[in-house]
């Protein structure tokens, strides 16, 4: 049997507010397997979005255990940390946070060279999800040239560009119309899994969620 590519154990994490503690996660268990989507429920300000933050390293101030592909990130520095969430994360916001000046293959090939891939196997990899992705007319393309569905889209092949074990979605079609986020939440789904990465996406849609393969509700800092 496969380990799983994210485990959380006993994940917690508090902050102060006008000289009270909140405390946000309260011992969050979760593992997620290779090819599994899991989609994270929970209303506006149950902390779903500081789950994320915790699973993708992007902060500190967290207590317990995240393992990304049995490394233990506690264990490491903020420079691994750093390299970690590179090699083997990639990110899908609610909004696209595409460079402006650059075209769509542009913005997939960039997180590619920061990695260290050349600029050959960048672009080719950049075509071929973008291409996947129904936008192969569109390649030269800026952010202000696309629709809202398009440039959602363009950070889904940003997102998956390295080849990512595990994907993490805050919310990812929340601002687009219900048609065209059934049509990107399809692509997005049908490329993680074909991959074989891992994702967890959090949402408070519960039509989107059941179309998942496990849903996780998070309820007083807890997992449900």
């Amino acid at each position: 049997m496969s380990d799983p590519v994210v485990r959380l154990s006993a994940v917690t994490r508090s902050f102060e507010q006008g000289g009270e503690r909140i405390d946000v996660l309260r011992g969050v268990d979760l593992a997620i397997m290779p090819g599994e989507v899991v989609a994270l429920l929970g209303p506006s300000g149950s902390g779903k979005s500081t789950m994320l933050q915790a699973v993708g390293l992007l902060e500190g101030g967290f207590g317990g255990t995240i393992a990304i592909g049995g490394t233990d990130a506690s264990s490491l520095d903020a420079d691994a940390r750093t390299v970690l969430r590179r090699d083997r994360i990639g990110f899908v916001y609610q909004f696209h946070h595409l460079l402006p000046d650059f075209t769509a293959l542009e913005n997939v090939i960039l997180p590619q060279l920061v990695a260290g891939a050349s600029r050959a196997d960048a672009a080719a990899r950049a075509e071929e999800l973008l291409g996947a992705l129904g936008l192969a007319e569109r390649l030269s393309h800026r952010p202000s040239q696309l629709s809202g569905g398009e440039q959602q889209r363009v950070a889904v092949a940003r997102a998956l560009a390295n080849r990512p074990a595990l994907v993490l979605a805050d919310e990812p079609t929340g601002n687009l119309d219900e048609r065209t986020a059934d049509k990107v939440l399809d692509q997005f789904l049908g490329l993680v899994r074909g991959t074989g990465s891992a994702a967890l996406i959090a949402t408070h849609n519960e039509r989107l969620a059941a179309r998942m393969d496990r849903v996780v509700r998070l309820h007083d800092g807890v997992l449900a």
